[in-house]
């Protein structure tokens, strides 16, 4: 369903009404486009104290964003900023940041993006801990104050060489829904080798990806596609028709299953072709709304079986198999309810925090036994046709509780899912990912 509003602020009377008024005055997000697939403007780099990684190592790397990078700050009209703030370690150093960003954060382009790279937070000095945690309060505020479609993103980062495709992603249009989040960036498993072609990093790799026969599971698979994947989507056998249409369109194979079958982890792997899986989207999911004192059980448990259990019995079949490769991926879909909950959503919140549980305690050891990164996207509110069958109170009020003041779409989530499941992106691990606008409910 279109997004009225958002149509009527983007003209001059709306503009007008709404600043009068004081209401939100959302832009209109500028996505990845075969046309325009980045950004367009210069980058600016900026340096807080002294770079951990070498400001000339950082400025190298993001000479490969597809951004040029500007040679006078006080000119420049900036589409992106990276602030390297890696160095600060007291809370002094934290004046630096904002001796930074206070002179040009007015002058950043509409839908533009700022991005300050950070260091892990040291366990044993305290001053460190406490000045590098504060970045993350800062960005989380800035990205609430930009506006006009601009985002702000921390990036943690211990390894430079390995944070190439997270920057790549953040400096991109494919990152529009993104803001307010925290990245850690750590070593990878094994040393990052750049895709030959990054407009097609996920060339030579399957991927299978669960409910996929319409919404957020189609996109995801469309675009893990476009990125050169060969496509496996999955869904229940009453959903064939339109999984077999899906699968046609992206020249995929298609796998009518119930993931909630105690086999569908062997069978997963008995359909697939030789040479096994790379990628492993878990995107199905259920709902069955009420609230808990009129919840009956056969409400319950369908929605924990589908949105959790099958997770966890399919990842652990596939892995002890060595169905996914060395280098593979995991990436599961949380969401916002299970990080602030929601009324009437006590299952399907349990459901997704149970996805945080998982992803936080098996990526550890999934990336060091099977060489296997795990991490999850969590959405907020994203315009499909279940959010379109919502009361238009309750839709609006959805979609103006974020920092960008409008609902996502489902390529939002496709977007940041096609990223974590790169293969130069093995430095991110245990991740959950909001794509949400940095909604201002659990962020």
């Amino acid at each position: 369903m279109a997004d009225r509003y958002l149509n009527f602020t983007g003209t001059a009377p709306g503009r007008f009404l709404t600043r009068r008024l004081g209401l939100p005055q959302p832009s209109a997000l500028r996505r990845w486009t075969p046309e325009k697939p980045s950004l367009e403007g210069e980058l600016l780099h900026l340096t807080a104290g002294d770079s951990l990684h070498g400001s000339s190592s950082v400025r190298q790397l993001l000479t490969r964003t597809n951004l040029t990078l500007a040679t006078d700050a006080s000119t420049s009209r900036p589409v992106a900023v990276v602030l390297d703030a890696t160095g600060i370690s007291d809370t002094p150093g934290l004046a630096q940041v904002h001796a930074a960003l206070h002179p040009v954060v007015r002058s950043v382009a509409e839908n533009g993006r700022v991005v300050v790279l950070g260091a892990p937070v040291s366990p044993s000095d305290h001053h460190q801990a406490a000045a590098q945690q504060a970045l993350e309060g800062f960005v989380r505020s800035l990205g609430k104050e930009l506006g006009r479609g601009r985002t702000a993103t921390l990036v943690r980062v211990r390894s430079a060489g390995a944070a190439e495709s997270t920057l790549r992603f953040l400096l991109s249009p494919r990152s529009a829904y993104v803001s307010g989040q925290v990245i850690e960036v750590g070593e990878a498993s094994e040393p990052e080798q750049p895709p030959v072609d990054w407009d097609r990093p996920l060339a030579g790799r399957t991927a299978l990806v669960t409910g996929a026969a319409r919404g957020i599971g189609e996109a995801v698979a469309s675009v893990l596609a476009r990125d050169g994947a060969r496509v496996v989507v999955l869904d229940v056998p009453s959903a064939q028709g339109d999984l077999v249409r899906v699968a046609d369109r992206i020249g995929g194979t298609a796998l009518p299953l119930d993931i909630t079958a105690d086999d569908a982890g062997e069978r997963i792997a008995s359909a697939l072709a030789p040479g096994g899986l790379d990628i492993l989207v878990h995107n199905a999911g259920i709902t069955r709304d009420r609230k808990l004192a009129n919840m009956a059980a056969d409400r319950w448990d369908p929605v924990l079986d589908v949105n959790l259990t099958s997770v966890l019995r399919t990842t652990d079949a596939l892995l002890k198999s060595g169905t996914l490769n060395r280098g593979g991926r995991v990436v599961a879909t949380a969401s916002i309810a299970g990080i602030a909950g929601n009324v009437g959503q006590t299952n399907y919140a349990a459901s997704k925090a149970g996805i945080i549980g998982l992803v936080r305690s098996l990526a550890p050891g999934a990336l060091a036994e099977y060489g296997v990164t795990v991490n999850a996207v969590a959405p907020g509110f994203i315009e499909t046709k279940m959010t379109a069958a919502v009361p238009l109170f309750i839709r609006e009020a959805g979609r103006r509780m974020n920092s960008l003041a409008q609902g996502g779409l489902p390529v939002d989530v496709a977007e940041t899912t096609a990223w974590l499941a790169a293969g130069a992106s093995g430095g991110v691990n245990g991740q959950v990912i909001r794509v949400c606008g940095q909604s201002l409910l659990g962020s």
